[in-house]
């Protein structure tokens, strides 16, 4: 059979042939692949010189033109999937607005009779300290127990909207209180003056509201517990003013921050090189301790079983205490109080300036601390000259004992209350 043109070039065709690569030959392997049936009656037409006329009805499969069909479907799916996942964020936000814009409110203790409590305490306060209106959270069944004061870590970290998550145990014992600082969260507002933001001022804040408490609820004495930031002003409190405390807990104790940064320097290397993250050393070559947080979070060192803030913010989104547009004034109030905060009230660190206390002094600490390295604050427990000192080690926690680990905290604070009461 003599070859015959087609749209694909010069051809042999076969028209008896079943169908397949094998029945034609030259350069067409599309009109090859066209069913046996319509090659036959191309075939047929091409020998009658109708080849033109009947190519143009012969539907041929085209891969590029379908696969470029495929990528018009597929982008619409993707644009389609995007605007959904926008649709639901933007009615998220809404509803989150919705529920907590006007919701401020700590919940009533009950009785059996569902009844408010009777002589229980639960309030949610604004005070006046230092010329300033600042937000406190008081929440105990009886009014009778000990008074429990958190000083919040930072400078500028409220500790009030986790609250909920970890202290409902703490309330059958003491009186627990969460005070929001100057700058800090609920006590945040852009009209602060910024040369009050000094660690004198927040010292002076206190000390008017630990008597405001003392009067208040008729005692001489209160336990002082510091986190972080805290733990730092604790100390400063305890050391000058022992009349005031029945005893002092450090959470996550602050010794040293220039040996704290080695040590966490060291440490994300360790793990880095453990596992490979090239990115972790970079990160510290360029930026230095700026660079730490985000590393110590990754690697377990701020929160032991989680690797960024998100639990702290799913948490924080659940409190009653904290309306919504209280949750946006914590980043700000975070930043606003870390860069302005003076330091203006010893010379150097704790772990040399402050090692002679007058109350009973516990450090409890995450095992897997390294924001405040646990290797310091044994350091620092040696050097202390107090009544009684006490290490109580969080097996399962870092630098948050009393979020990771709140069944433990809540029973090492009652210890803390027979031992000292």
């Amino acid at each position: 059979m003599a070859p015959f043109s087609t749209p694909f070039g010069k051809s042999r065709i076969d028209p008896t042939a079943s169908g397949g690569p094998a029945c034609i030959s030259g350069p067409s392997a599309r009109f090859a692949r066209l069913p046996a049936r319509r090659r036959v009656i191309l075939a047929r037409s091409a020998q009658r010189g109708r080849i033109c006329t009947l190519v143009t009805s012969v539907r041929i499969f085209n891969p590029k033109a379908s696969n470029s069909r495929l990528r018009q479907v597929v982008a619409v799916i993707r644009r389609l999937t995007r605007f959904l996942f926008s649709a639901v964020a933007i009615l998220g936000a809404v509803l989150i607005v919705v529920i907590y814009a006007d919701r401020a409110r700590t919940p009533v203790f009950e009785g059996d009779d569902g009844e408010v409590l009777k002589g229980s305490v639960a309030s949610l306060e604004t005070v006046n300290l230092g010329g300033l209106d600042q937000h406190v959270l008081i929440r105990g069944r009886d009014m009778t127990q000990p008074v429990l004061v958190f000083l919040h870590g930072g400078p500028g970290m409220p500790m009030m909207y986790l609250a909920h998550a970890f202290q409902a145990e703490l309330e059958n014992h003491f009186v627990v209180v969460h005070w929001d600082q100057r700058g800090a969260g609920k006590s945040y507002s852009d009209g602060i003056p910024v040369e009050t933001m000094n660690v004198e001022q927040i010292l002076s804040d206190a000390l008017e509201f630990i008597e405001l408490l003392k009067r208040q609820f008729g005692q001489n004495k209160i336990y002082l517990a510091g986190h972080s930031w805290g733990s730092y002003l604790g100390m400063l409190l305890v050391h000058r003013h022992p009349e005031l405390f029945h005893a002092y807990i450090g959470i996550g104790q602050v010794t040293d921050p220039e040996r704290s940064r080695e040590i966490q320097d060291r440490f994300i290397r360790e793990r880095a090189r453990e596992t490979g993250n090239t990115k972790a050393i970079e990160d510290l070559d360029s930026k230095g301790a700026a660079a730490h947080e985000m590393w110590l979070f990754k690697f377990g060192a701020e929160l032991h079983d989680a690797t960024s803030w998100v639990p702290f913010l799913l948490v924080g989104l659940r409190s009653s205490e904290y309306t919504f547009m209280d949750c946006l004034k914590i980043a700000p109030g975070s930043s606003f109080s870390s860069r302005h905060m003076t330091y203006n009230a010893i010379n150097g660190p704790l772990i040399d300036e402050v090692t002679q206390v007058d109350v009973p002094v516990y450090f409890f600490t995450g095992r897997h601390d390294y924001t405040t390295p646990f290797e310091l604050i044994e350091q620092y427990l040696e050097k202390i000259d107090a009544p009684t000192k006490k290490m109580v080690w969080f097996e399962d926690s870092a630098h948050f004992p009393f979020f990771e680990e709140p069944g433990e905290f809540a029973h090492e604070m009652k210890t803390v209350l027979l031992e000292t009461r």
